[in-house]
């Protein structure tokens, strides 16, 4: 399935708060549609797929690339639901909205594609590259990107910047430290669901 590009609040509604797809407000607090209003207790198929959605929708991942994200955090040693918040935390897009360069991943995975965003001095137009310790992100020298970044970073998608990262708000330069901690992942999530969900496949 292709990336989704419908209706951002639908899917908040329905999913919950995700930090990652949309700043709006919700302000209605049920599911969308004609049965939204009548809560009914969920299987545990459909927790599962849930929090499997949630996942899917904040980072902006189809669920091709998703399952690629899942096997590949099965081959590291460690916890397969942290190794995977590691791998979706540490793309590309994701870096740039954790550094405040863009107030949504959909707005950060635009500067990358668009080639706003260069890391360790060579641009990168592809959303997906994975971003290791020690690489330098910075803003293209050019006066219309700078001041698009400009725009974004008065008013940022988060409030905190994660512990692995730093920020150089005058050169507009980032720089990655480390892998992020869980306890930094923005996302209200139970990954274990989500690992379960897969498992059962």
């Amino acid at each position: 399935m292709a990336r989704y590009r419908g209706p951002r609040l639908k899917i908040t509604r329905k999913l919950g708060d995700l930090p990652g797809l949309s700043r709006k407000i919700i302000n209605r607090n049920y599911p969308p549609g004609e049965h939204g209003q009548k809560p009914k207790k969920p299987s545990e198929y459909a927790v599962r797929l849930k929090e499997k959605q949630k996942l899917r929708f904040n980072y902006g991942v189809s669920e091709k690339q998703l399952l690629r994200y899942v096997r590949t955090a099965k081959k590291v040693k460690g916890s397969t639901g942290q190794v995977l918040l590691q791998l979706l935390e540490m793309r590309l897009d994701n870096t740039v909205f954790r550094l405040g360069l863009a107030p949504t991943i959909p707005a950060a995975r635009q500067l990358v594609n668009h080639g706003h965003i260069y890391v360790n001095s060579q641009r990168v137009s592809i959303c997906s590259y994975q971003c290791k310790p020690g690489d330098i992100i910075a803003v293209k020298e050019t006066k219309n990107s700078k001041e698009l970044v400009n725009k974004y970073l008065a008013f940022p998608g988060l409030a905190n910047i994660p512990s692995h990262l730093e920020i150089d708000k005058e050169k507009l330069t980032g720089k990655v430290n480390g892998f992020i901690e869980r306890e930094w992942v923005a996302l209200q999530l139970n990954e274990l669901l989500v690992v379960e969900y897969y498992s059962r496949k």
